[in-house]
């Protein structure tokens, strides 16, 4: 709870709904039975259970009436899509920048909206100042943004996703990236500051591809809250980004991790939900993450990421609840339904002490090739009709000056767009070369720079040059 409450919308419902009690061997049971009033609205419903049903938001759709009706009829929380991020808020050192972000803010108060923060530290999207930055004056860079956008927003946030995406997508440890370099204790760090300067809100720490209870790197962030907790180290909730496709699908051990998460003493929310496809295919699995959800009382809370088809970054898979017209899909009706069958409040049952862990979730990795004096690797995050890939470039023993990276797209394949680097071509052969910030690399480390493009990933092994 934030130490100035934000207003809540009314609730639709009539009447709260039944609440049977009870006694298990574990203790009371509250089962919240579904009423012949049941709300009609996503928002609405959520609140019944005490929970929230929220959606990313993008300040420049504000202006679409269609968006907001939606937005204000259907949802009681906002997250900023990038409003909020690093380069957005703060794009030159020391001098901050809320407007955008304070149009959705102040748009979620007016109407008794519940606000997520996302996000105040990540290696992706940082400003070009912070990207050349390492060491002890990256790591103070760090902790005065935390506390200067924690604090301007002080009262007003809900959650706090305080960290994102720390940790490797294979093995279960920490991702490289030049905040993992200032070291280890970075994201504890992070965590105190956010609690200085905003103690009502909810910390968060919020990542991708961990849904699945048997995944190394679910368990790597598993290990991290319980140290967390157990060192008094202030986190709150867990956030699962839920991004689910063909190649990341839901697992069938989802409520599992839920309740592992949970029973460690934090809430769990599901962040950045979107589900490709369509049909009832969609809509059963819709229904499956909010019963998942209902079924854990610390799960507090489920964000989709956007409000129509159109409108997701994913749009070539209709991955949302609305169709491009905003007209209500399956997957809505689905979605709602889930709702209004109520949830438990059943204490969580406690994780598996020694899940059998498969050490890779589904991307695709390469290995570094040997080249002219540096190596080049990358990993895919891909869906239907798109990718985004996160390559890492190494110096070999002599360290450069200067590198390039090319990696070769399957036909039909193309980039849209990159950072951390130059790229020359956007079809075929493209070459990726250092940007003015990046090209020094020491002896034995590394640095990394990511695109984003549609179609097929590339597969091959990306070859790297050195000057």
């Amino acid at each position: 709870m934030s130490d100035r409450p934000v207003p809540r919308r009314p609730r639709l419902r009539a009447a709260l709904t039944l609440l049977a009690a009870s006694i298990t061997a574990g203790g009371v049971a509250l089962v919240v039975a579904p009423s012949a009033d049941a709300a009609t609205t996503l928002g609405a419903s959520a609140a019944a259970t005490g929970r929230y049903f929220g959606t990313a938001v993008a300040a420049n759709k504000l202006s679409d009436s269609t968006y907001v009706g939606i937005l204000n009829r259907e949802f009681n929380s906002v997250t900023a899509e990038n409003e909020m991020k690093i380069d957005a808020t703060e794009p030159q050192q020391n001098q901050f920048s809320f407007a955008n972000a304070d149009r959705i803010v102040n748009h979620a108060i007016a109407q008794g909206m519940k606000v997520r923060g996302h996000t105040l530290a990540w290696h992706s999207q940082q400003p070009g100042w912070m990207q050349s930055m390492e060491g002890t004056a990256l790591r103070s860079a760090m902790l005065n943004h935390v506390t200067r956008v924690a604090t301007y927003y002080r009262g007003k946030i809900d959650s706090w996703d305080v960290v994102n995406e720390a940790y490797a997508d294979s093995g279960g440890g920490r991702r490289d990236s030049n905040l993992q370099r200032t070291g280890n204790d970075w994201i504890e760090a992070a965590f105190r500051a956010a609690r200085a300067a905003d103690p009502g809100a909810k910390l968060c720490y919020n990542d991708y591809n961990i849904d699945n209870w048997t995944w190394a790197k679910t368990q790597g962030v598993y290990t991290m809250v319980r140290d967390f907790k157990a060192r008094g180290v202030p986190i709150d909730c867990v956030g699962l980004q839920s991004h689910f496709n063909s190649g990341s699908p839901y697992p069938s051990n989802y409520r599992t991790t839920l309740e592992s998460f949970a029973a460690l003493g934090v809430d769990v929310q599901i962040t950045e939900l979107d589900i490709e496809g369509s049909g009832q295919s969609q809509a059963t699995t819709y229904a499956n993450v909010v019963r998942d959800c209902l079924a854990v009382a610390r799960c507090n809370g489920i964000t989709v990421w956007g409000i129509r088809d159109t409108d997701s970054w994913r749009a070539s898979g209709t991955p949302l609840l609305f169709d491009g017209s905003g007209n209500k899909k399956a997957a809505y009706t689905a979605t709602l339904d889930a709702l209004n069958a109520g949830g438990t409040t059943n204490p969580t049952t406690p994780p598996p002490v020694s899940p059998t862990v498969s050490p890779t979730p589904p991307t695709s990795t390469t290995p570094p090739p040997s080249g002219a004096g540096c190596t080049a690797s990358f990993t895919v995050n891909a869906w239907t009709g798109g990718f985004t890939a996160t390559v890492k470039v190494a110096a070999g023993a002599a360290g450069v000056n200067g590198w390039a990276a090319t990696l070769t797209l399957p036909s039909g394949s193309s980039v849209t767009n990159a950072w951390n680097a130059q790229a020359t071509g956007s079809t075929g052969a493209v070459r990726f070369a250092n940007v003015s910030y990046n090209g020094r690399i020491a002896a034995g480390a590394s640095t990394e720079f990511g695109f984003q493009g549609t179609g097929t990933p590339p597969t091959g092994t990306p070859a790297c040059a050195a000057s």
